[in-house]
């Protein structure tokens, strides 16, 4: 029995799939105009642990993550400037060409993460055809309105917006920031955006005076324009999956806008409830505080990878705290983590080949992550079956593969496998040998300390030298 905490009723439930054995689970990806920071990777290994997880439970998945290749606005209120168009500014490519790169960029990240690929990731540019389609039964249904600038859900028309986030519209109404313009309602959003070609804003201009226009524009019943953010979720999810589906996933930010309003659009165009259980994952801190490009901390992958950490140490410390919690990132965190993911794999190559495994502990550990995805008890499930010294060594081996099955840190290249050291690193220990030999202790420290700048660590014992990698 899975338990996954669902959103829209705020509380576990059991999973019940609407058909039996097999799950349809749509995630919200990236938007491709930058490359993607570590709490939107939290994300996606979130999502990741519970595709991993429901697949242990020999349930099928499938999964359809978008790509948001389309620019859309920069505010959630459908004001300020087009994403594609800041960076198209800022690189001096095409928008079509941006989408691509980013895209590329980040399923090499979900590739070092060891997040599995979804079954489709449909891209927004392709799928316009549908969004307008949709956007046309919600104007026959009497959902919509146009101003100046576009075609808008009247969000008063649905007697339950607010369902999701748990705050209906004349609440949100009392705390709006925002200039309503034509809007009739505050919460009230874009499904259709026209063109605004024939007076560029003075902000999309570049340097030298040549207008950077939007690239990203189609015809439509309504003139030419472009889709607003929400509707492509819709379109595509239903599109891949039917409607409802099973489960439907993203970040604690999507809550009060994009999810509400992907909610919204669907019971309004089809009278039907789009997913049955909407998950979300907390935020990521950095250094205690919020990330953000002002303060220089809004790290990505290669952020990681510079300070030389691998990939899969940012995977472990996701795991090492609830999804529904929020998890602060530090390097110091970071280093603790890959200490840790060191040590595992220090003891995975002690083992033996996998033979029969562990059931308790298998029992165990399925139980953990089945309850609401709690991977900080399943890891602390591992090492205590590692720790357990009257188990026999294969079927720890076997054991941690079945784990791996869910964290998804590559055991299977470990276990029962020794540690391919460099040459260069292997002639400092053996110059560190000769100095032991000789006694010359000055020498063997500052061979110990030029190893140690290698990323590898030296422990001297009785019965000889081992060695293994370290942050």
């Amino acid at each position: 029995m899975v338990k996954l905490y669902n959103t829209l009723n705020r509380r576990e439930e059991e999973l019940k799939p609407i058909k039996q054995g097999s799950v349809g689970l749509y995630s919200c990806g990236p938007t491709v105009y930058a490359f993607a920071h570590i709490g939107n990777l939290r994300a996606y290994i979130f999502v990741d642990v519970l595709r991993r997880t429901l697949e242990l439970n020999n349930v099928k998945v499938k999964h359809v993550m978008n790509i948001t290749d389309v620019g859309h606005l920069v505010g959630d209120a459908d004001e300020g400037e087009d994403k594609m168009i800041v960076a198209m500014r800022r690189e001096g490519k095409s928008a079509w060409d941006i989408a691509e790169f980013y895209t590329q960029a980040f399923l090499a990240d979900m590739e070092k993460l060891q997040v599995m690929e979804p079954d489709v990731m449909p891209r927004a540019t392709a799928h316009i055809a549908q969004q307008i389609e949709m956007i046309q039964s919600l104007e026959k249904n009497g959902f919509t309105y146009r101003t100046s600038d576009g075609v808008y859900f009247d969000t008063s028309k649905l007697a339950d917006y607010g369902k999701l986030s748990g705050q209906k519209s004349e609440d949100k109404k009392g705390g709006a920031r925002v200039d309503l313009g034509e809007k009739k309602n505050p919460t009230d959003f874009a499904l259709w955006k026209f063109s605004t070609r024939s007076s560029p804003p003075q902000s999309s201009l570049e340097k030298g005076g040549r207008e950077m226009q939007r690239e990203m524009e189609w015809e439509s019943p309504w003139g030419v324009g472009f889709p607003g953010w929400h509707i492509e979720c819709s379109a595509m999810s239903i599109k891949y999956l039917g409607v409802p589906f099973d489960i439907h996933t993203g970040g604690v930010d999507h809550i009060a806008v994009h999810h509400e309003n992907e909610l919204a659009q669907t019971e309004g165009a089809l009278h039907k409830l789009q997913a049955n259980i909407w998950m979300h994952n907390e935020f990521l801190s950095v250094d205690g505080g919020k990330m953000s490009k002002s303060l220089g901390n809004m790290y990505i992958m290669q952020d990681v990878l510079d300070r030389r950490f691998e990939p899969l140490a940012f995977r472990y410390l996701c795991l090492g705290a609830h999804y529904r919690t929020k998890l602060n990132f530090t390097w110091e965190a970071l280093k603790g983590a890959q200490n840790a993911l060191q040590k595992l794999y220090e003891r995975a190559r002690e083992l033996e080949a996998p033979a029969i495994g562990c059931a308790d502990y298998e029992r165990d550990f399925l139980e953990a992550v089945s309850n609401d995805l709690n991977t900080p008890q399943g890891l602390a499930v591992m090492w205590k079956m590692l720790d357990d010294g009257e188990l026999p060594s294969a079927g720890k081996a076997q054991s941690l593969l079945y784990f791996d099955r869910v964290l998804g840190l590559g055991l299977e290249n470990y276990i029962a496998k020794t540690l391919e050291i460099p040459a260069d690193v292997q002639a400092l220990v053996a110059d560190r040998q000769r100095a032991r030999e000789e006694k010359d202790w000055a020498r063997s420290d500052e061979l110990r300390a030029q190893i140690q700048a290698l990323g590898y660590e030296i422990d001297d014992r009785a019965v000889g030298t081992r060695l293994r990698k370290v942050a």
